[in-house]
């Protein structure tokens, strides 16, 4: 649209030029204030998708810090309810990366969310075993702490992937910068010059929206939340426990 509005403009002030003396003043006048407005929106919208791309990143780190630590003092726990959560701990990590690679509000991310929740409840009712065995025991109190605070961590995640800037903003952006650069392209045209130099900025500001849409989606395109970290935490998982298990429960 961009580009389309900035050829128009080239266009129709070629076609317009002989008529340079009565329109240059006030399409000058108009294109200005255009270009401060569509400025300052686009400055507005890119400050909110790079906002949100590094929650989502800030998030992501918080969630494998999370299951981490999680992992850790599921380790401490007694037999049986230590291996069966350490392996759900392995098959939640597993989900919250296969959630990174699906479209929020999409069928597969539902379907992939929907599978961390039941994996959440598992892990719930064995903590619940555990303290309900060991009630005055460090162990099973700190772990109960830990996994509410990774469930809170995925909540945010999956609630900042979904948190995307106004689709109003970005259609505002899009008809402004057009309108805008078109109606400077015909300016420049019907006064015989800097036709290239416009050009040239209607690609730039073609990119600059490109950029922002795309952080904007933050599992589509070129720019992603980097999953890296959760991927770590799971190779990390793969090693024998660090901690052997309580041969006994103290009361």
């Amino acid at each position: 649209m961009v580009l389309g509005a900035t050829g128009l403009g080239i266009f129709l002030g070629h076609r317009v030029r002989h008529l340079s003396d009565s329109l240059k003043e006030p399409f000058g006048v108009l294109q200005a204030a255009l270009l401060g407005v569509v400025g300052l929106l686009l400055a507005f919208g890119l400050s909110l998708a790079v906002s949100r791309y590094e929650d989502r990143r800030s998030n992501i780190v918080n969630e494998a810090n999370a299951i981490g630590t999680s992992y850790l003092r599921a380790q401490t726990l007694a037999e049986p309810v230590r291996s069966r959560s350490l392996a759900l701990l392995v098959d939640y990590t597993r989900s919250s990366i296969d959630l990174s690679d699906h479209v929020p509000g999409s069928a597969e991310a539902r379907d992939a969310r929907a599978g961390e929740e039941r994996i959440e409840r598992r892990l719930w009712s064995l903590a619940g075993e555990a303290l309900e065995t060991a009630p005055t025991d460090s162990a099973p109190r700190l772990y109960v702490q830990t996994l509410n605070e990774m469930f809170d961590a995925e909540t945010t995640r999956v609630a900042s992937l979904g948190n995307r800037v106004p689709t109003a903003v970005l259609v505002l952006e899009v008809l402004g910068a057009a309108l805008a650069l078109g109606l400077l392209a015909a300016y420049l045209a019907i006064v015989g010059r800097g036709v290239l130099a416009v050009s040239l900025a209607s690609v730039l500001v073609a990119f600059l929206l490109l950029v922002t849409a795309d952080l904007d989606r933050p599992t589509r395109g070129m720019i992603q939340v980097p999953d890296t970290v959760l991927k770590d935490q799971l190779a990390s998982m793969s090693e024998p426990p660090a901690a052997a298990a309580p041969r006994s429960s103290s009361r």
